[in-house]
This record gives structure tokens, C-alpha cells and sequence, in this order.
């Protein structure tokens, strides 16, 4: 691919090396420039023209590699040059690679979910009329060698069939690990991956497990009891010696017992039914000068009111 400017004076290496800085690298001694040139410009246009010819070629509807997406992404890219006769001298570019490192959620070999930072393929492009004489192989091995990793160790994402056949004809790399997203990985991605522990609560014996978490405790310390006075227990004490002392007032109520435990209903109305008559009344019954039991007798002749209607 060729440029209006002179990209062998651009570039001075072979291959360059980008990052999201797009600054001109260091330039041989005794290279002269124009005045008033602004390198960076060329670079960046370098770089959109690469980008767009390598979204034409795996057919993407728009660039995955610009210079406004390198500058806001920590992205690296590998730039080759081909110094030989060209017109003009000005050289031209072969192609392109962009890596960079990325938080990903892949599946291993057990479908379990792991949270990894693997450095990835992002885009890889070779001119059409320069494939298949190395180039791409000189390309990826030096990225290699700078990024210090195994072709095993890399993630790709969304590789064209003729970058699976690459890796699969240079690298030996064709059993991939299914996954759920658009990066491929291969078979021993997972060899020097380290990914963080998860930390499981410890389980319970067997002895510790309760029938209901401690908010149900709580509420059964506390359940529903049957009003007073029915929630005291029935009494079979002997007479007090004593009568207990009225109230001073018919506003203030007899003292309350304490509360017995919840009990079933069927229970409770027969204990109701078999309750006998209170002390006090039996007491206060036969103290009574008018109760004698002719009295009485005639007293319980008399017809009772209808408590129903209220």
C-alpha cells in the first residue's frame, strides 16, 4: 500500500511498533524532512488506510482500526514496511497487526467461567497482492518475541478462516475451546493462567443445620397468645386462708399471672369445661348471710335474661 509521502523516512525500522500516542519514532541520523511537515498527520493517516483496507478484505460493514480508536484505546500496532523498488523510493506498507490486552470471561475444558486478562488479536492484515511470501509469518513472530507470549496464550477475536488456517499451518493451533463470545482460544490457553480462587462459604456440619433461620426463632418466642384471662392455666390450689383484698377501684383489674405457653384450641375449651369454680367464689358464697340455700334455691328458680341478644 502506498502513500502520497515518503513512509520509508516515516518509518524507519522494518517494522514499527504504535501505541496510542501515535508519535513518530526516533529518525536515522543525517534524515532530513520537509518543513513544516506534520508527521503525526501521516501516521494517522497511515493508520485509518490500513484499517479500512482490512475491514474491506474480511468484509466488516465499517474499520475496527483507526487512529481516533487507537488514541483512546491502549492498543498496540505492528506496522511493516517493504523498502524495496518502489516509485519514487517512498516505500510502501504490507501490512498491519493490533494487539492488546483485555478482560474476558472464557469458558476451560470443564465449562466453567473464568475471568482472565489475555493478550488478544484484534486485527491482522497482509496486502492481497503480498500474501503467501512470509510476511505475515515475519509479522506475528516478531510481535511474539516483543510481547513475550506463547501462540497458545493469545486470544482472537473473531479470526477469518484464513487467520485459523495461519495459525493452524505456523503454530500448530487447531483444537479451540468452545466459548460464548467472539474470541476463539485454543487448546492449553489455560496452562499459564492463573485466575483468581472464589472463595465458597464453608458448609455446616450436619448436626449444625437448623429446621429455621434465626428470624423464625424470633418469631416464635413471640407467637400469638389467647387473650386474658383465658391464656392462664387452670389451677386446682386449696382455699387461701385469706380472701384476697378487693380492688380499690372498679376500674383496675386483678392482677394477671403469668402467661402459660400457645396451646391447640381443642385444648383450651376443654380445659375451659373441666376448670372448676374460683376459690373466691366458693369463699365468698359461703360467707354470704343471705345465701342460705332455700335462698339460693329460689334465686336459681327466677328465669335468666337472654344474654343472646347481646
Amino acid at each position: 500500500m502506498e502513500f502520497p509521502f515518503d513512509v520509508d523516512a516515516l518509518l524507519p525500522e522494518r517494522i514499527t511498533v504504535l501505541d496510542q500516542h501515535l508519535r513518530p519514532p526516533a529518525r536515522r541520523p543525517g534524515t532530513t524532512t520537509p518543513a513544516r511537515v506534520d508527521l503525526q498527520q501521516q501516521i494517522m493517516t497511515i493508520v485509518d488506510e490500513l484499517g479500512k483496507a482490512s475491514a474491506k478484505a474480511q468484509h466488516l460493514p465499517a474499520p475496527i482500526t483507526s487512529a481516533s480508536r487507537m488514541q483512546s484505546n491502549r492498543h498496540v500496532m505492528y506496522i511493516l514496511k517493504d523498502t524495496s523498488a518502489r516509485p519514487a523510493g517512498k516505500g510502501a506498507i504490507v501490512g498491519f497487526l493490533k494487539v492488546g490486552y483485555k478482560k474476558l470471561f472464557v469458558l476451560d475444558d470443564r465449562e466453567a467461567h473464568n475471568e482472565v486478562e489475555p493478550l488478544c488479536i484484534l486485527d491482522f492484515y497482509i496486502h492481497e497482492s503480498l500474501q503467501r511470501h512470509g510476511h505475515g509469518r515475519e509479522l506475528f513472530q516478531h510481535m511474539l518475541q516483543k510481547e513475550r507470549v506463547e501462540p497458545h496464550q493469545l486470544a482472537i477475536d473473531r479470526p477469518s478462516q484464513k487467520l485459523l488456517k495461519f495459525l493452524n499451518k505456523h503454530y500448530n493451533l487447531e483444537t479451540t475451546v468452545p466459548q460464548v463470545n467472539n474470541f476463539v482460544i485454543f487448546e492449553g490457553f489455560f496452562a499459564h493462567q492463573h485466575p483468581p480462587a472464589r472463595k465458597l462459604p464453608p458448609k455446616r456440619a450436619e448436626g449444625e443445620i437448623k429446621p429455621y433461620s434465626s428470624s423464625d426463632r424470633e418469631f416464635l418466642k413471640v407467637a400469638v397468645e389467647p387473650p386474658w384471662p383465658l391464656n392462664r392455666a387452670p389451677r386446682r390450689a386449696t382455699p387461701p386462708a385469706h380472701p384476697p383484698p378487693r380492688s380499690s377501684s372498679l376500674g383496675n383489674s386483678p392482677e394477671r399471672g403469668p402467661l402459660r405457653p400457645f396451646v391447640p384450641e381443642q385444648e383450651l375449651l376443654r380445659s375451659l369445661r373441666l376448670c372448676p369454680p374460683h376459690p373466691t367464689a366458693r369463699l365468698l358464697l359461703a360467707t354470704d348471710p343471705g345465701g342460705s340455700p332455700a335462698q339460693r334455691r329460689r334465686t336459681s328458680s327466677l328465669p335468666r335474661s337472654d344474654d343472646s341478644r347481646y
